[in-house]
């Protein structure tokens, strides 16, 4: 891939990295300690650990896409950015301008993403998922 190409890919991860911090770090300074208000209603209680749950779950995600952009910035550093790692094919740069992240070429993220079924006659059925 032309090393301008390149650049803009590092750039597009780095400023996209760069907001998923700040996020979590906008959600850690807003997070509060349970008070004994909410701990006195049952129901208060189980709402506030459910949202808390979610808010979890958000700054997982968000964790893990901090991990992927790591991992497609070691690939630019090692020059492996942008190759299929299932047929070791060129990933479409349109693919990558919407999924910096991506790993897999269209076709090979496709083949995944389709499994096969047996129907209740025995018949081989494709469905995606």
């Amino acid at each position: 891939m032309e090393t301008e190409k390149l650049e803009h890919f590092r750039r597009m991860l780095r400023e996209k990295k760069r907001f998923l911090i700040s996020k979590l770090q906008d959600a850690r300074s807003k997070e509060e300690p349970l008070s004994e208000d909410e701990m006195m209603d049952s129901m208060d209680l189980a709402s506030t650990v459910a949202e808390r749950s979610l808010y979890a779950r958000f700054r997982g995600r968000e964790r893990s896409l901090i991990a992927e952009i790591d991992a497609a910035l070691k690939k630019i550093a090692a020059g492996e950015f942008g190759i299929c790692e299932e047929c070791d094919e060129p990933i479409g740069v349109g693919r990558l301008k919407a999924q910096p992240m991506a790993t897999l070429c269209v076709k090979c993220k496709e083949e995944m993403e389709t499994i096969r079924t047996y129907g209740r006659d025995g018949a081989v059925e494709w469905r995606v998922l």
